[in-house]
């Protein structure tokens, strides 16, 4: 890996980051840039995709790529997590060999009921599956409970078995996909599927720590026990060949080495960005640039929240200065934002948060009278 030839600041490495914010001109536009837009059902205030997007299209309501997915050049699928791609995406990422799941082990014939009833009717909503099959609500992997139908469905999205053609409600409707069974009697070449995907990943979180690139990569497995050590060879020769690097205060960071670094420019404004996006995705790479330990804590229980629920990240200019709780409370935007310790309480900075928070009134068809 080719070093870079000047010394680097975490200020240098800051404003790189910054590009992920970059303005999209339309939703295709920053899914094609992008390449993966990670999803979350949560929504306060809005779900995971929505403020991914909100912050790079200019006009984005929440729901729009929901509303528009039917004639986008979009996928729901895994890449490591769950969210959506384009379909040159979802191609080299299939076909997938899992295990069977625990849905198939307990209920050995319902998948192929619900493959049955997928193909006979050419696209199935997961209630009218469990009316017609007449399955029950079964134990998941957490420990509740949830349809078996849905849980079946998911199997066979999973497989590449099924597409989701559209939501109801924020529920998947599904259909076959005929375009992932032609990948699996012709698939791409396996070096050429992971090689594209390191690729990917390096551009949508760079720069990144290595190691930290080295975790997505091994998350990216594409259920393939024979191609992890291929996703190793192709990272190896990634960061060997196609990457740039430097250690900044003893961490080796690596990006695209045709990325252009130059003396940054002092970025201004205030963001509000979702935990999610993937400017602040990478935990390490947070609090090492910007010095705090930013943690999603919906999964924590209230007494030991440090943040809140669903804590958004606050950027003023390149820094990550505090964070911000949204909420909608009868028809109203409800914000709580925390400052770090040493943030100046100025006339710019409260300016700039409350042009983001109208911002955000306008995102989620909020209007002030």
């Amino acid at each position: 890996m080719p070093d870079h030839p000047t010394a680097l600041t975490p200020a240098h490495l800051r404003a790189l980051a910054l590009r992920t914010l970059g303005p999209q001109p339309s939703i295709q536009a920053a899914l094609d840039s992008m390449k993966f837009v990670q999803a979350d059902p949560i929504r306060v205030p809005a779900r995971a995709q929505d403020l991914t997007l909100m912050a790079r299209v200019a006009g984005y309501r929440a729901g729009d790529l929901e509303q528009h997915y039917a004639v986008l050049d979009a996928e729901e699928d895994m890449l490591p997590n769950y969210g959506f791609v384009p379909r040159q995406v979802q191609a080299w990422l299939h076909p997938r060999e899992v295990a069977p799941t625990r849905i198939e082990r307990e209920h050995p014939a319902l998948l192929n009921s619900v493959r049955a009833l997928l193909q006979e009717r050419g696209e199935l909503h997961p209630k009218e599956a469990t009316a017609a099959l007449g399955v029950g609500r079964v134990e998941n992997a957490w420990g509740g409970q949830s349809s078996g139908t849905t849980r079946a469905l998911d199997a066979l999205h999973y497989r590449g078995e099924a597409r989701v053609l559209r939501r109801v409600s924020g529920v998947r409707v599904y259909g076959p996909a005929p375009h992932l069974a032609a990948l699996r009697d012709q698939p791409l070449p396996d070096a050429e599927r992971v090689q594209h995907v390191v690729s990917l990943l390096a551009h949508l979180y760079g720069p990144l720590p290595e190691a930290s690139l080295g975790y997505l990569v091994g998350l990216s497995g594409f259920g393939l026990p024979h191609l992890k050590t291929t996703l190793r060879a192709a990272f190896k020769r990634a960061v060997k060949e196609t990457l740039m690097g430097a250690k900044v205060d003893g961490l080796r960071y690596v990006w695209p080495a045709e990325w252009e670094l130059e003396q940054p420019s002092a970025p201004s404004g205030l963001r509000i960005v979702g935990p999610f996006d993937p400017l602040v995705w990478d935990r390490r790479r947070l609090e090492h640039l910007h010095g705090w330990a930013y943690r999603l804590e919906a999964y924590t229980p209230p007494a030991k929240r440090q943040f809140g629920y669903y804590a958004l990240p606050v950027f003023w200019a390149e820094r990550a200065v505090g964070w911000a709780n949204l909420r909608v409370e009868a028809g109203e935007l409800k914000s709580d934002v925390t400052w770090l310790p040493g943030v100046r309480d100025t006339a710019a900075l409260r300016k700039g948060l409350a042009g983001e928070l109208t911002r955000y009134r306008a995102f989620l068809g909020l209007y002030q009278s």
